[in-house]
Protein backbone atom coordinates (compact mmCIF):
# COMPACT_ATOMS: atom_id res chain seq x y z
CA UNK A 1 0.00 0.00 0.00
CA UNK A 2 1.33 3.31 -0.89
CA UNK A 3 1.63 6.48 1.54
CA UNK A 4 -0.07 8.82 1.03
CA UNK A 5 1.81 12.25 0.88
CA UNK A 6 -1.25 13.31 3.69
CA UNK A 7 -0.05 10.03 5.55
CA UNK A 8 3.81 11.08 5.14
CA UNK A 9 3.18 14.79 6.22
CA UNK A 10 1.27 13.54 9.36
CA UNK A 11 4.28 11.03 10.02
CA UNK A 12 6.76 13.46 9.28
CA UNK A 13 4.77 16.63 11.67
CA UNK A 14 4.52 14.12 14.87
CA UNK A 15 8.72 13.18 14.36
CA UNK A 16 9.22 15.99 14.39
CA UNK A 17 7.03 17.47 17.22
CA UNK A 18 8.29 14.59 19.67
CA UNK A 19 5.63 12.23 18.65
CA UNK A 20 2.06 11.51 19.60
CA UNK A 21 2.98 11.45 23.49
CA UNK A 22 4.35 15.00 23.04
CA UNK A 23 0.67 16.77 21.57
CA UNK A 24 -1.76 16.82 23.83
CA UNK A 25 -4.37 18.07 21.51
CA UNK A 26 -5.13 18.50 18.14
CA UNK A 27 -7.26 21.34 15.89
CA UNK A 28 -6.94 22.93 12.32
CA UNK A 29 -8.25 26.28 10.71
CA UNK A 30 -8.16 27.02 6.93
CA UNK A 31 -4.38 26.24 6.43
CA UNK A 32 -3.01 25.35 10.00
CA UNK A 33 -2.84 22.20 11.98
CA UNK A 34 -2.36 23.56 15.83
CA UNK A 35 -1.09 21.46 18.19
CA UNK A 36 -0.72 21.96 22.45
CA UNK A 37 2.69 20.73 22.90
CA UNK A 38 3.50 19.27 26.36
CA UNK A 39 7.22 20.07 26.26
CA UNK A 40 8.67 22.41 23.72
CA UNK A 41 12.22 20.61 24.41
CA UNK A 42 11.24 17.97 22.38
CA UNK A 43 10.30 19.76 19.07
CA UNK A 44 13.02 19.97 15.98
CA UNK A 45 11.69 22.85 15.02
CA UNK A 46 14.29 23.39 12.09
CA UNK A 47 13.63 19.94 11.22
CA UNK A 48 9.97 20.79 11.26
CA UNK A 49 10.35 23.65 8.86
CA UNK A 50 12.07 21.69 6.17
CA UNK A 51 9.68 18.92 5.92
CA UNK A 52 8.26 18.66 2.35
CA UNK A 53 4.60 20.10 2.31
CA UNK A 54 5.21 22.12 5.39
CA UNK A 55 4.77 26.00 4.22
CA UNK A 56 5.45 27.71 7.55
CA UNK A 57 5.24 26.67 11.20
CA UNK A 58 3.91 29.52 14.03
CA UNK A 59 4.43 29.97 17.53
CA UNK A 60 1.84 31.33 19.56
CA UNK A 61 -0.28 29.52 22.60
CA UNK A 62 -0.28 26.51 19.95
CA UNK A 63 2.31 25.27 17.56
CA UNK A 64 1.02 25.75 14.49
CA UNK A 65 1.89 24.09 11.40
CA UNK A 66 1.24 25.55 7.95
CA UNK A 67 0.00 23.14 5.52
CA UNK A 68 -2.03 25.10 3.11
CA UNK A 69 -6.09 25.02 1.88
CA UNK A 70 -7.62 21.71 1.47
CA UNK A 71 -4.79 19.45 2.57
CA UNK A 72 -4.79 20.64 5.86
CA UNK A 73 -7.94 18.91 7.07
CA UNK A 74 -6.62 15.49 5.66
CA UNK A 75 -3.65 15.73 7.34
CA UNK A 76 -5.22 16.60 10.65
CA UNK A 77 -7.67 13.78 10.57
CA UNK A 78 -5.09 11.33 9.64
CA UNK A 79 -3.41 12.57 13.37
CA UNK A 80 -5.82 12.54 15.58
CA UNK A 81 -6.94 9.10 13.91
CA UNK A 82 -3.59 7.55 14.73
CA UNK A 83 -4.00 9.47 18.25
CA UNK A 84 -7.63 7.24 18.45
CA UNK A 85 -9.00 10.67 19.18
CA UNK A 86 -11.21 13.12 17.64
CA UNK A 87 -10.69 16.77 17.14
CA UNK A 88 -10.05 18.86 19.99
CA UNK A 89 -10.05 15.86 22.14
CA UNK A 90 -7.45 15.12 24.42
CA UNK A 91 -4.89 13.06 23.53
CA UNK A 92 -4.39 10.08 25.70
CA UNK A 93 -1.14 10.37 28.13
CA UNK A 94 0.52 6.75 27.11
CA UNK A 95 -0.47 6.38 23.61
CA UNK A 96 0.59 2.64 22.67
CA UNK A 97 2.74 3.25 19.54
CA UNK A 98 4.98 5.86 21.63
CA UNK A 99 8.27 3.70 21.11
CA UNK A 100 7.03 3.69 17.76
CA UNK A 101 6.98 7.42 17.12
CA UNK A 102 10.53 7.99 15.65
CA UNK A 103 10.31 5.18 13.26
CA UNK A 104 9.58 6.17 9.65
CA UNK A 105 9.55 2.99 7.17
CA UNK A 106 6.71 2.66 5.28
CA UNK A 107 6.31 -0.95 6.24
CA UNK A 108 5.80 0.10 9.85
CA UNK A 109 3.24 2.87 9.03
CA UNK A 110 1.21 0.07 7.28
CA UNK A 111 1.64 -2.27 9.77
CA UNK A 112 0.34 0.11 12.22
CA UNK A 113 -2.82 0.92 10.25
CA UNK A 114 -3.67 -3.30 9.96
CA UNK A 115 -3.32 -3.11 13.38
CA UNK A 116 -5.89 -0.49 14.18
CA UNK A 117 -8.17 -1.62 11.35
CA UNK A 118 -7.91 -4.85 12.81
CA UNK A 119 -8.86 -3.33 16.82
CA UNK A 120 -11.81 -1.26 15.64
CA UNK A 121 -13.27 -3.88 13.38
CA UNK A 122 -13.27 -6.22 16.90
CA UNK A 123 -14.60 -3.32 18.22
CA UNK A 124 -17.59 -3.58 16.10
CA UNK A 125 -17.81 -6.60 16.15
CA UNK A 126 -18.87 -6.95 19.67
CA UNK A 127 -21.08 -3.60 19.72
CA UNK A 128 -24.66 -3.36 17.57
CA UNK A 129 -25.23 -0.69 15.11
CA UNK A 130 -27.85 -0.01 18.18
CA UNK A 131 -25.34 0.26 20.43
CA UNK A 132 -23.45 2.81 18.19
CA UNK A 133 -25.98 4.87 17.36
CA UNK A 134 -26.70 5.28 21.43
CA UNK A 135 -23.06 5.98 22.04
CA UNK A 136 -23.22 8.42 18.90
CA UNK A 137 -26.02 10.49 20.64
CA UNK A 138 -24.56 10.46 24.09
CA UNK A 139 -21.19 12.13 22.56
CA UNK A 140 -23.45 14.98 20.91
CA UNK A 141 -25.65 15.65 24.22
CA UNK A 142 -23.53 14.96 27.34
CA UNK A 143 -21.27 18.12 26.18
CA UNK A 144 -24.54 20.29 26.42
CA UNK A 145 -25.31 19.01 29.89
CA UNK A 146 -24.01 22.18 31.79
CA UNK A 147 -25.65 24.14 29.58
CA UNK A 148 -28.68 22.49 29.47
CA UNK A 149 -28.39 22.26 33.67
CA UNK A 150 -28.02 26.22 33.89
CA UNK A 151 -30.61 27.77 31.24
CA UNK A 152 -32.88 24.73 32.42
CA UNK A 153 -32.91 25.93 35.85
CA UNK A 154 -33.30 29.54 34.85
CA UNK A 155 -36.26 28.75 32.09
CA UNK A 156 -37.77 26.88 35.34
CA UNK A 157 -37.67 29.47 37.61
CA UNK A 158 -39.11 31.81 34.83
CA UNK A 159 -42.04 29.50 34.20
CA UNK A 160 -42.96 29.39 38.09
CA UNK A 161 -42.96 33.15 37.77
CA UNK A 162 -45.29 33.23 34.49
CA UNK A 163 -47.25 30.60 35.19
CA UNK A 164 -47.97 32.57 38.73
CA UNK A 165 -48.31 35.80 36.89
CA UNK A 166 -51.10 34.13 34.41
CA UNK A 167 -52.94 32.41 37.56
CA UNK A 168 -53.37 36.00 38.88
CA UNK A 169 -51.02 34.99 42.03
CA UNK A 170 -48.44 37.79 41.67
CA UNK A 171 -49.03 41.05 39.58
CA UNK A 172 -47.68 41.76 35.99
CA UNK A 173 -44.77 43.86 37.72
CA UNK A 174 -42.70 40.27 37.21
CA UNK A 175 -42.82 40.77 33.38
CA UNK A 176 -39.71 42.02 32.95
CA UNK A 177 -37.74 39.89 35.33
CA UNK A 178 -39.56 36.50 33.53
CA UNK A 179 -38.49 38.22 30.37
CA UNK A 180 -35.11 38.75 31.22
CA UNK A 181 -34.66 34.71 32.77
CA UNK A 182 -36.12 33.13 29.59
CA UNK A 183 -33.92 35.59 27.25
CA UNK A 184 -30.89 33.33 28.94
CA UNK A 185 -32.67 29.92 28.73
CA UNK A 186 -33.40 30.33 25.15
CA UNK A 187 -29.62 31.80 24.28
CA UNK A 188 -29.77 27.32 24.27
CA UNK A 189 -33.08 26.35 23.56
CA UNK A 190 -34.21 28.85 20.54
CA UNK A 191 -30.84 27.67 19.20
CA UNK A 192 -30.62 23.95 20.20
CA UNK A 193 -30.73 22.75 16.74
CA UNK A 194 -27.42 24.68 15.55
CA UNK A 195 -25.79 23.53 18.69
CA UNK A 196 -26.53 19.80 18.04
CA UNK A 197 -25.14 20.45 14.46
CA UNK A 198 -22.51 21.34 15.87
CA UNK A 199 -21.81 18.13 18.02
CA UNK A 200 -22.83 16.35 15.62
CA UNK A 201 -20.53 16.96 13.07
CA UNK A 202 -17.83 16.53 15.77
CA UNK A 203 -18.78 13.35 15.88
CA UNK A 204 -19.18 12.23 12.55
CA UNK A 205 -16.35 13.70 11.36
CA UNK A 206 -17.90 16.57 9.17
CA UNK A 207 -16.99 20.40 9.58
CA UNK A 208 -18.81 21.55 12.74
CA UNK A 209 -19.63 24.95 11.55
CA UNK A 210 -21.58 23.13 8.60
CA UNK A 211 -23.12 21.04 10.91
CA UNK A 212 -24.45 24.01 12.95
CA UNK A 213 -25.27 25.59 9.65
CA UNK A 214 -27.82 22.27 8.72
CA UNK A 215 -29.12 22.45 11.98
CA UNK A 216 -30.33 26.31 11.68
CA UNK A 217 -31.59 25.47 8.21
CA UNK A 218 -34.57 23.41 10.05
CA UNK A 219 -35.64 26.43 11.57
CA UNK A 220 -36.28 27.80 7.53
CA UNK A 221 -34.49 31.50 8.47
CA UNK A 222 -35.13 34.16 6.13
CA UNK A 223 -38.30 32.49 4.48
CA UNK A 224 -41.22 34.81 3.60
CA UNK A 225 -44.12 33.64 6.08
CA UNK A 226 -46.25 35.05 3.12
CA UNK A 227 -44.99 32.79 0.56
CA UNK A 228 -43.55 29.21 2.71
CA UNK A 229 -42.08 26.39 1.47
CA UNK A 230 -44.10 23.61 0.12
CA UNK A 231 -43.89 19.91 1.30
CA UNK A 232 -43.54 18.11 -1.87
CA UNK A 233 -45.24 14.83 -0.45
CA UNK A 234 -48.46 16.27 0.45
CA UNK A 235 -48.82 20.03 -0.47
CA UNK A 236 -48.96 21.38 2.84
CA UNK A 237 -46.58 24.56 4.14
CA UNK A 238 -42.78 23.71 6.19
CA UNK A 239 -42.93 24.55 9.46
CA UNK A 240 -39.73 25.89 10.64
CA UNK A 241 -38.48 22.72 13.53
CA UNK A 242 -39.97 19.51 11.44
CA UNK A 243 -37.72 17.11 11.78
CA UNK A 244 -36.77 17.84 15.21
CA UNK A 245 -32.95 17.48 17.03
CA UNK A 246 -33.36 13.59 15.74
CA UNK A 247 -33.53 15.05 11.94
CA UNK A 248 -30.76 17.23 12.40
CA UNK A 249 -28.63 14.27 13.56
CA UNK A 250 -29.48 12.39 10.66
CA UNK A 251 -29.33 15.18 8.17
CA UNK A 252 -25.32 16.00 9.76
CA UNK A 253 -24.19 11.97 9.45
CA UNK A 254 -25.72 12.49 5.28
CA UNK A 255 -23.26 16.00 5.07
CA UNK A 256 -20.25 14.24 7.03
CA UNK A 257 -20.68 11.25 4.16
CA UNK A 258 -21.23 13.78 1.48
CA UNK A 259 -17.95 15.92 2.69
CA UNK A 260 -15.71 13.03 3.09
CA UNK A 261 -16.81 11.66 -0.47
CA UNK A 262 -15.80 15.26 -1.97
CA UNK A 263 -12.50 15.77 0.21
CA UNK A 264 -11.30 12.61 -1.79
CA UNK A 265 -12.01 13.57 -5.46
CA UNK A 266 -11.94 17.61 -4.79
CA UNK A 267 -8.22 18.33 -5.34
CA UNK A 268 -6.72 20.41 -2.59
CA UNK A 269 -6.33 23.58 -4.38
CA UNK A 270 -9.64 24.67 -4.27
CA UNK A 271 -11.15 22.30 -1.94
CA UNK A 272 -11.75 24.87 0.31
CA UNK A 273 -14.33 26.28 -1.47
CA UNK A 274 -15.68 23.82 -3.55
CA UNK A 275 -16.17 21.13 -1.15
CA UNK A 276 -18.12 23.02 1.60
CA UNK A 277 -20.33 24.85 -1.26
CA UNK A 278 -21.22 21.58 -2.61
CA UNK A 279 -21.72 20.27 0.82
CA UNK A 280 -23.90 22.60 2.14
CA UNK A 281 -26.09 23.09 -1.21
CA UNK A 282 -26.86 19.58 -1.32
CA UNK A 283 -27.65 18.13 2.17
CA UNK A 284 -29.20 21.47 2.76
CA UNK A 285 -31.84 20.95 -0.26
CA UNK A 286 -31.88 17.44 0.91
CA UNK A 287 -32.83 18.48 4.39
CA UNK A 288 -35.41 20.95 3.86
CA UNK A 289 -37.31 18.97 0.97
CA UNK A 290 -36.73 15.50 1.85
CA UNK A 291 -36.09 15.55 5.88
CA UNK A 292 -38.22 18.02 6.88
CA UNK A 293 -41.04 16.93 4.60
CA UNK A 294 -41.05 13.34 5.95
CA UNK A 295 -41.19 14.68 9.42
CA UNK A 296 -44.20 17.03 8.40
CA UNK A 297 -46.22 14.01 6.93
CA UNK A 298 -45.64 11.60 9.84
CA UNK A 299 -47.20 14.70 11.92
CA UNK A 300 -49.96 14.97 9.78
CA UNK A 301 -50.87 11.39 10.08
CA UNK A 302 -50.31 11.74 13.59
CA UNK A 303 -53.38 14.28 14.03
CA UNK A 304 -55.78 11.52 13.21
CA UNK A 305 -54.35 9.23 15.68
CA UNK A 306 -54.30 11.34 18.40
CA UNK A 307 -58.03 13.16 17.35
CA UNK A 308 -58.75 9.38 17.66
CA UNK A 309 -57.22 8.59 20.86
CA UNK A 310 -59.13 12.03 22.27
CA UNK A 311 -62.18 10.83 21.33
CA UNK A 312 -61.90 7.55 22.79
CA UNK A 313 -60.96 9.29 26.04
CA UNK A 314 -60.39 7.28 29.32
CA UNK A 315 -57.31 5.68 31.14
CA UNK A 316 -56.22 4.02 27.52
CA UNK A 317 -56.05 7.44 26.06
CA UNK A 318 -54.00 9.15 28.76
CA UNK A 319 -51.61 6.25 28.74
CA UNK A 320 -51.42 6.08 24.95
CA UNK A 321 -50.51 10.04 24.98
CA UNK A 322 -48.03 9.86 28.06
CA UNK A 323 -46.03 6.70 26.63
CA UNK A 324 -45.16 8.31 23.15
CA UNK A 325 -45.46 12.34 23.80
CA UNK A 326 -41.45 12.31 24.29
CA UNK A 327 -40.74 10.42 21.18
CA UNK A 328 -43.15 12.92 19.21
CA UNK A 329 -40.46 15.87 20.83
CA UNK A 330 -37.56 13.66 19.62
CA UNK A 331 -38.97 14.24 16.12
CA UNK A 332 -40.24 17.59 16.35
CA UNK A 333 -44.19 16.57 16.49
CA UNK A 334 -45.12 18.19 19.01
CA UNK A 335 -46.31 21.16 17.47
CA UNK A 336 -49.12 19.59 15.96
CA UNK A 337 -50.58 19.69 19.32
CA UNK A 338 -50.37 23.44 20.21
CA UNK A 339 -53.80 24.05 18.03
CA UNK A 340 -55.82 21.24 19.95
CA UNK A 341 -54.67 23.09 22.95
CA UNK A 342 -55.89 26.52 21.69
CA UNK A 343 -58.93 25.09 20.79
CA UNK A 344 -59.73 23.57 23.90
CA UNK A 345 -58.54 26.62 25.90
CA UNK A 346 -60.91 28.66 23.20
CA UNK A 347 -63.82 26.21 24.05
CA UNK A 348 -63.81 25.37 27.45
CA UNK A 349 -61.36 27.70 29.17
CA UNK A 350 -58.89 24.93 29.99
CA UNK A 351 -56.76 22.22 27.78
CA UNK A 352 -57.42 18.67 29.12
CA UNK A 353 -54.32 17.35 27.09
CA UNK A 354 -51.08 19.53 28.98
CA UNK A 355 -51.58 18.10 32.12
CA UNK A 356 -51.45 14.39 30.56
CA UNK A 357 -48.71 15.22 28.14
CA UNK A 358 -46.65 16.54 31.31
CA UNK A 359 -46.50 13.17 32.72
CA UNK A 360 -44.16 11.99 30.39
CA UNK A 361 -41.25 14.78 32.03
CA UNK A 362 -42.45 12.33 35.02
CA UNK A 363 -41.73 9.28 33.75
CA UNK A 364 -38.10 10.36 32.95
CA UNK A 365 -38.01 12.05 36.35
CA UNK A 366 -38.83 8.62 38.17
CA UNK A 367 -36.27 6.54 35.77
CA UNK A 368 -33.34 8.68 36.40
CA UNK A 369 -33.69 8.04 40.06
CA UNK A 370 -34.24 3.90 39.22
CA UNK A 371 -30.77 4.66 37.56
CA UNK A 372 -29.39 6.48 40.42
CA UNK A 373 -30.30 3.78 42.85
CA UNK A 374 -29.54 0.79 40.82
CA UNK A 375 -25.91 2.41 39.29
CA UNK A 376 -25.09 3.98 42.45
CA UNK A 377 -21.62 3.25 42.38
CA UNK A 378 -21.33 4.29 38.85
CA UNK A 379 -19.87 7.71 39.69
CA UNK A 380 -20.44 8.81 35.77
CA UNK A 381 -23.89 8.16 35.65
CA UNK A 382 -24.56 9.61 39.25
CA UNK A 383 -23.33 12.83 38.37
CA UNK A 384 -25.01 13.36 35.40
CA UNK A 385 -28.02 12.41 37.03
CA UNK A 386 -27.54 15.09 40.06
CA UNK A 387 -27.25 17.59 37.55
CA UNK A 388 -29.76 16.75 35.18
CA UNK A 389 -32.40 15.93 38.08
CA UNK A 390 -33.61 19.41 39.27
CA UNK A 391 -34.15 20.68 35.56
CA UNK A 392 -36.40 17.40 34.86
CA UNK A 393 -38.21 18.66 38.05
CA UNK A 394 -38.71 22.20 37.12
CA UNK A 395 -40.25 20.41 33.77
CA UNK A 396 -36.75 20.86 31.02
CA UNK A 397 -36.72 17.26 29.81
CA UNK A 398 -33.66 17.11 27.32
CA UNK A 399 -30.64 16.92 29.99
CA UNK A 400 -32.31 13.68 31.51
CA UNK A 401 -33.68 12.64 27.53
CA UNK A 402 -30.29 13.38 25.90
CA UNK A 403 -27.83 12.78 28.49
CA UNK A 404 -29.29 9.71 30.59
CA UNK A 405 -32.05 7.50 29.19
CA UNK A 406 -31.97 7.65 25.40
CA UNK A 407 -28.12 7.00 25.22
CA UNK A 408 -28.98 4.09 27.34
CA UNK A 409 -31.53 2.56 25.55
CA UNK A 410 -33.70 0.78 27.74
CA UNK A 411 -34.23 3.48 30.76
CA UNK A 412 -35.79 5.57 27.70
CA UNK A 413 -38.58 2.94 27.02
CA UNK A 414 -39.42 2.45 30.83
CA UNK A 415 -39.18 6.07 31.52
CA UNK A 416 -42.11 6.38 28.34
CA UNK A 417 -43.96 3.44 30.21
CA UNK A 418 -43.62 5.61 33.93
CA UNK A 419 -45.47 8.91 31.83
CA UNK A 420 -48.02 6.65 30.30
CA UNK A 421 -48.98 5.54 33.66
CA UNK A 422 -49.15 8.83 35.10
CA UNK A 423 -51.39 10.11 32.32
CA UNK A 424 -53.99 6.83 32.29
CA UNK A 425 -54.36 8.20 36.15
CA UNK A 426 -54.73 12.02 34.98
CA UNK A 427 -57.11 10.94 32.68
CA UNK A 428 -58.42 8.10 35.30
CA UNK A 429 -58.81 11.19 37.90
CA UNK A 430 -60.36 13.23 35.00
CA UNK A 431 -61.17 16.82 34.43
CA UNK A 432 -57.71 17.98 35.37
CA UNK A 433 -56.72 20.97 33.11
CA UNK A 434 -54.38 23.79 32.27
CA UNK A 435 -55.70 27.30 31.91
CA UNK A 436 -52.64 27.85 30.00
CA UNK A 437 -49.72 26.62 27.80
CA UNK A 438 -46.50 26.49 29.72
CA UNK A 439 -43.83 23.90 30.52
CA UNK A 440 -44.73 20.65 32.40
CA UNK A 441 -43.69 19.85 35.66
CA UNK A 442 -44.07 21.34 39.18
CA UNK A 443 -44.26 24.67 37.08
CA UNK A 444 -47.51 23.58 35.30
CA UNK A 445 -49.25 23.82 38.92
CA UNK A 446 -50.39 27.26 39.11
CA UNK A 447 -52.15 27.03 35.78
CA UNK A 448 -54.69 23.85 36.98
CA UNK A 449 -57.94 24.77 36.54
CA UNK A 450 -61.08 24.92 38.98
CA UNK A 451 -58.61 24.41 42.02
CA UNK A 452 -58.22 20.32 40.54
CA UNK A 453 -53.83 20.35 41.49
CA UNK A 454 -54.70 17.91 43.65
CA UNK A 455 -55.57 15.44 41.08
CA UNK A 456 -52.22 16.96 38.55
CA UNK A 457 -50.15 16.45 41.78
CA UNK A 458 -51.08 12.65 42.36
CA UNK A 459 -50.67 12.20 38.48
CA UNK A 460 -47.08 13.95 38.93
CA UNK A 461 -46.41 11.24 41.29
CA UNK A 462 -47.93 8.41 39.51
CA UNK A 463 -45.58 8.71 36.75
CA UNK A 464 -42.80 9.33 39.09
CA UNK A 465 -43.33 5.83 40.67
CA UNK A 466 -44.60 4.25 37.38
CA UNK A 467 -41.02 5.33 35.79
CA UNK A 468 -39.19 4.46 39.01
CA UNK A 469 -40.62 0.59 39.48
CA UNK A 470 -40.75 0.04 35.44
CA UNK A 471 -36.74 1.04 35.41
CA UNK A 472 -36.07 -0.61 38.26
CA UNK A 473 -37.04 -3.65 37.20
CA UNK A 474 -36.29 -3.39 33.80
CA UNK A 475 -34.94 -0.68 32.46
CA UNK A 476 -31.51 -0.67 33.65
CA UNK A 477 -27.96 -2.32 31.28
CA UNK A 478 -25.87 -4.80 33.29
CA UNK A 479 -23.30 -3.51 32.23
CA UNK A 480 -23.65 0.27 33.41
CA UNK A 481 -24.13 -1.04 37.09
CA UNK A 482 -20.00 -2.55 36.71
CA UNK A 483 -18.85 0.87 35.57
CA UNK A 484 -17.14 2.76 38.30
CA UNK A 485 -15.23 5.41 36.86
CA UNK A 486 -15.71 8.53 35.30
CA UNK A 487 -14.74 9.03 31.54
Amino acid sequence: MTESKEQRLAREIYNKVGGIGNVEKLIHCMTRVRMTIKDYSKVDMDGLKSVDGVLGVVEDDTLQVIVGPGIVNKVANIMVADAGVKLGEAFPDNPSDQTEQALTDRQMVEAKAAERKAREKAKHNNNSAFKRVLKSIANIFVPLIPAFVGAGIIGGIAAIFSNLMTAGSISQDWESIVATLNIIKNGLFMYLVIYVGINSANEFGATPGLGGIIGAITMLPGMNPEAPLTNIFNGHELLAGQGGIIGVIFAVWVLSLVEKRLHKIIPNAVDIIITPTIALLVVGLFTIFIVMPIAGVVSNALVGSITWVLNVGGMFAGFILGLFFLPMVMFGLHQILTPIHIEMINSSGFTLLLPILAMAGAGQVGAAFALWVRCRKNKKITQLIKGALPVGILGIGEPLIYGVTLPLGRPFITACIGGGIGGAVIAGIGNIGSIAIGPSGIPLIPLIANGHWMGYVIGLVAGYIGGFIATYLFGVPKDIRKETKID
